[in-house]
């Protein structure tokens, strides 16, 4: 039980790859909080994690709503010391959204749940643990956000974007925080394309396995290296 009387939250909690994160997150030991847009989706998955003996609570929050997730805090009274942050929150861009047929709303769309959303959650829940000099900060990201491969592949620019500067903002906080020294990791993961909602019933990989690395992240000692972007457990180029 390595995260025996911790705290996780888990953005986008409630299905696909954030509930098989949650999921594992709570079978190493920790509480786990649940955050989903529905209100009654998110009460049931919970209960459904329950259902297998774990500690899960279930949250219904906007993440792309700053004084939503800026409120949680005071929801969650004591377990608003949250250890581990996982902003697994995240939505597709439009199939043709390149960057010269993209709408300004379909922009503000994406860009306020993938990038915005992660923010706001960070900004709410980190401080405290650099107060306590311990914490997991997990981005989850995505193959099309590197800059170094498909990310500079064109098309879905939104979304490319989007997690292009989740990984710049998981390279920043990552600096501003000493590289970990004050007990706080922060990284970025890949799951590839999993069978979720956004990544549809034919892909190679499942929800679980998309899931693996970022539960390793969280369960990994203090002094692991940190401040990168991993796939299946192995660190990955930008």
């Amino acid at each position: 039980m390595l995260l025996e009387s911790r705290v996780a939250l888990v953005t986008g909690g409630t299905r696909g790859i954030g509930l098989a994160a949650a999921r594992g997150i709570a079978e190493a030991g920790a509480t786990v909080v649940l955050l989903g847009v529905d209100r009654d989706r998110a009460v049931a998955a919970a209960e459904g994690l329950q259902a297998e003996g774990l500690d899960a609570i279930g949250i219904a929050c906007d993440v792309s709503d700053a004084r939503a997730v800026h409120a949680l805090p005071d929801l969650l009274g004591p377990l608003a010391a949250v250890d581990i942050l996982v902003n697994s929150a995240g939505v597709m861009a439009e199939r043709m959204s390149k960057t010269l047929r993209t709408s300004p709303d379909e922009w503000r769309r994406v860009m306020s749940v993938n990038l915005d959303g992660s923010f706001y959650a960070i900004a709410t829940f980190v401080p405290s643990m650099v107060e306590r000099r311990w914490g997991r900060v997990i981005n989850v990201s995505a193959c099309l956000g590197r800059l170094s491969g498909p990310g500079t592949g064109g098309g879905l620019a939104p979304y490319r974007v989007s997690k292009a500067a989740m990984n710049a903002m998981t390279r920043n906080l990552n600096s501003e925080l000493r590289n970990g020294a004050g007990g706080v990791l922060v990284d970025a993961m890949c799951p590839n394309h999993c069978r979720t909602d956004m990544g549809g019933p034919n892909a190679p990989r499942s929800a679980e396995q998309g899931a693996d690395t970022i539960v390793w992240l969280a369960t990994r000692p203090d002094d692991s290296p940190t401040g990168l972007l991993w796939e299946d457990r192995e660190v990955v180029p930008w």
